[in-house]
């Protein structure tokens, strides 16, 4: 027996080893996870705090985005020597004008928030009705 035919025994082997694992390993179905209720309501608590979260951060944005665009402005009046009255007026109305954008920014991303949980509940979570009496 030369090299080459015992080689092509050892991997022929091997070979039928692993296709037998892998058939096993198809053959076994995925266990089940059985989602008691005290673990449902810490879930769901835990996605409720997650969201209060994300929507506290969402309040600042329209803060976040006049106080930049006021001193951006602000700045840039500086440098250009306007008179202290229409910086004043530009300002005030640059301010309120991304309070306004700011806010319409919060809104529209609470709104895809809600189509993506909405979209998560009809995609995965089956609702239990009461067994009636």
């Amino acid at each position: 027996m030369d090299w080459k035919e015992k080689n092509s025994k050892e991997t022929g082997a091997v070979k039928e080893e692993s296709l037998e694992n892998a058939e096993s390993v198809v053959d076994a179905e995925p266990e089940e996870e059985i989602e008691t209720a005290a673990q449902r309501e810490a879930r769901e608590k835990r996605e409720e705090e997650e969201r209060q979260a994300k929507a506290r951060k969402r309040k600042l944005i329209p803060p976040f985005v006049m106080l930049l665009a006021g001193a951006i402005v602000s700045i840039t009046m500086r440098i250009l020597h306007y008179e202290m009255q229409a910086m004043l007026i530009i300002l005030l109305c640059v301010l309120l004008g991304f309070y306004f954008v700011g806010r319409i920014l919060q809104i529209m991303l609470d709104r895809f928030e809600l189509q993506i949980q909405e979209a998560h509940m009809e995609e995965g979570e089956v609702i239990e009705k009461e067994p009636s009496e």
